[in-house]
């Protein structure tokens, strides 16, 4: 019997998912919260589909140990694969990052040209095109790997010469395609917003995954009445799989606020 009061679970590779916990924190701040990065072993947009799959189940089982009533998939790559098999395996709400950003997309665009990046794990999968053309088969999606900007956003160089040469080469070739909106597909994205719409100008509307997928947990915590109503700020836990120094010292970037205690662990690997 799942309660009001029982925390959502939230898994990443790394420290991307906080985008994605930051607009939890935002949007429901009332929620009690539990993070793992699994940061000994990102990224996974190298990873096999097996591996990946393999990966989010583990996290998946470390997270039930904490007695969660709803599980964020805060990773791009893992939810362009291994969504529906964990769906399939457990009896609690499930939430990746990959449908609400193409519904927003759709509902976005006026032009029905919609383009996404992403790592090249998520763009090889077409999760994204797949998840729009669902919703619009009408629809026009160009896919772009953009895989430096996540060493960008990792050591800090978000804004400058650096970022800015990057994404103008990224963004050109997906630019002159006549797209009036853009789908952020990697949780680290979010961190060069301000390039990349600069990049791409101002008639093209950026989707940031992650205030999407904060708000479609709202809707599904809403309709089975598992809303936290307090009005206390929820708990917040941490925990990562190797590296926490480095973790808090980035991962606090992300965030927009301190982790004050995290915990390192060993995933299980047992069924």
């Amino acid at each position: 019997m799942r309660s009001k009061d029982m925390p959502i679970g939230i898994f990443d590779s790394g420290i991307g998912g906080l985008t994605v916990l930051k607009e939890i924190i935002n949007k429901l701040p009332a929620e009690n919260t539990v993070y793992l990065g699994d940061t000994a072993r990102v990224p996974y947009g190298i990873r096999s589909p097996e591996t990946v799959t393999r990966y989010s189940f583990e996290n998946t089982r470390f997270l039930f140990s904490k007695h969660i009533k709803l599980l964020v998939m805060a990773c791009n790559t893992a939810s362009s694969i291994s969504l529906d098999a964990v769906r399939q395996s457990v009896s609690l709400p499930v939430v990746g990052v990959i449908e609400p950003g193409a519904r927003a997309a759709v509902s976005a665009t006026r032009n029905g040209k919609i383009g996404v990046i992403g790592t090249d794990a998520t763009v090889r999968s077409n999760a994204y095109a797949n998840a729009i053309r669902a919703l619009d088969a009408s629809a026009e999606v160009f896919s772009l790997p953009c895989p430096l900007f996540v060493p960008l956003v990792e050591e800090g160089w978000t804004e400058g010469t650096v970022a800015e040469l990057t994404a103008g080469t990224y963004l050109s070739d997906i630019r002159d395609k006549g797209i009036d909106t853009l789908v952020l597909g990697c949780t680290h994205y979010p961190l060069l917003k301000a390039v990349i719409s600069k990049t791409m100008g101002p008639d093209v509307k950026l989707i940031d995954s992650a205030i999407e997928t904060a708000f479609a947990i709202r809707d599904i915590l809403s309709e089975l009445s598992l809303l936290r109503a307090d009005q206390a700020a929820g708990s917040r836990e941490f925990y990562v799989t190797d590296s926490p120094e480095k973790f808090v010292a980035v991962g606090e970037r992300f965030l927009g606020s301190r982790i004050d205690v995290i915990t390192k662990i060993e995933l299980s690997s047992e069924v």
